[in-house]
């Protein structure tokens, strides 16, 4: 057995994954009612991704923000700069995608107990009210703004504190980190009982009923993906951009494709990043924050499903509104993590732009969530592999601007 074990690990995760994905969607078209039991796995894989995550998060930024030294710069601004640019492109792209391939739906899924947020004032009143809200409930709760705002707090309260105390801090984080590999490398078992719950019980003509749906979807964030930022990378470091790209996409997106989260992707993109020779002090605040803000694929998301409600109910849209709606939705995307149900939630919102009815716009997120199985995984893949990309591109560019200038001061001199 333990030979055995052995054998298995030795096995990349990729394929240990894909292993699961087959076997998980061979069970669910044989013998649904026998196979039932190994559902099980792919519940206690989400919850102990969820339940590790929030205090990971936390640990992290503040270890990153206590151990800062004073006077150090980092590329922070450069990044964050990117991480906005980023999620505008994408609702635009998704905006614009909509317009070239209009898609209609057939509505009817209803989604109950849930209530979306009023308006921009109330996502944003939100996103603030996040920020202050207590740190144990914001742990509690997986409030990401909120505990990105007190790791921030007490990390900076930490920074003159004994050099102990940052080390025992710094091996929780450590600690938490290993932690999540562990449950990642279960990730083919948990992988199989989520493949075979979503097919026994939605089946796969379900999925295929909206097949143009999906395929504008993951058309859109592929393109932002193969694309769009490329282009940002090649503007800023002035080389083939592909190289870092498919690194990023392999190494993090992979992952973050399967287990569906960006918080619990953090360990992977913080080894990506310290793999690529990048600055610790300025990765290991911009990759928790990255998880937090840099949203381009739920801008995508909301984007492609309010125009696909406005398709539907043959509304006129010019191009001052589809330009409103690109901010929009990059605006209420870096603002998802703290709105119940993510951006699909945000989707009546952004509905509510073309006068559509509350009760119209939460039948278009019940397709969200139908789709949701392939959607949800795509969007999470591009918005953790973009965290690591514009944390490299940030200080890659610093660095040929910095040679540019040398080689200057060297003609200058001579």
């Amino acid at each position: 057995m333990r030979e055995l074990f052995k054998k298995w690990n030795d096995i990349s995760l990729v394929k240990r994954i894909v292993i699961g994905l087959i076997i998980g969607i061979i069970l669910a078209l044989t013998v649904p009612t026998y196979a039932s039991p190994i559902v099980i796995f792919g519940s206690l894989f989400v919850g102990a991704l969820k339940g590790v995550a929030p205090i990971l998060v936390f640990f992290l930024v503040m270890t990153a923000i206590s151990q800062h030294k004073s006077g150090k710069k980092t590329n922070m601004s450069s990044i964050i700069g990117l991480y906005l640019l980023g999620t505008f492109l994408a609702g635009l792209v998704a905006v614009i995608a909509s317009f070239m391939f209009p898609i209609t739906l057939t509505l009817g899924a209803e989604v109950n107990d849930i209530a979306p947020p009023g308006g921009v004032v109330e996502v944003l009143k939100n996103l603030l009210m996040n920020i202050v809200d207590n740190p144990v409930k914001a742990l509690f709760n997986a409030n990401y703004i909120g505990i990105l705002a007190w790791a921030l707090v007490l990390g900076l309260a930490l920074k003159n504190s004994a050099e102990s105390t940052k080390r025992m801090i710094s091996n929780v984080a450590d600690a938490l980190s290993q932690v999540v590999r562990w449950i990642i490398s279960f990730a083919p078992f948990g992988i199989m009982g989520l493949v075979f719950d979503s097919i026994a019980t939605q089946g796969l003509e379900t999925l295929l009923g909206y097949g143009q749906l999906i395929i504008l979807l993951v058309g859109s964030m592929a393109f932002i993906a193969l694309v769009v930022n490329p282009l940002i990378v090649f503007i800023a470091i002035r080389k083939n951009p592909y190289p870092l790209v498919l690194k990023c996409l392999k190494d993090s997106g992979i992952t973050a494709f399967f287990t569906r989260s960006s918080a619990a992707n953090i360990p992977v993109n913080m080894g990506l990043c310290h793999e690529l020779g990048l600055d610790k002090d300025t990765y290991s605040v911009s990759i928790p924050l990255g998880a937090t803000i840099n949203m381009g694929g739920a801008a995508i998301t909301i984007s492609i499903l309010t125009l696909a409600a406005v398709h539907t109910l043959d509304i006129q849209v010019d191009r001052g509104m589809a330009l409103v709606l690109s901010l929009l939705s990059a605006v209420s995307a870096c603002g998802a993590s703290g709105v119940a149900g993510g951006s699909l939630l945000l989707v009546p919102l952004a509905c509510s732009l073309f006068g559509i009815p509350n009760d119209i716009a939460m039948q278009v997120v019940g397709v969200g969530f139908i789709v949701g199985v392939i959607q949800d995984s795509c969007e999470t893949a591009l918005n953790s592999s973009t965290d690591v990309l514009f944390t490299a591109v940030a200080e890659l560019a610093k660095r040929r601007k910095k040679e540019i200038k040398n080689v200057k001061y060297s003609k200058d001199t001579n």
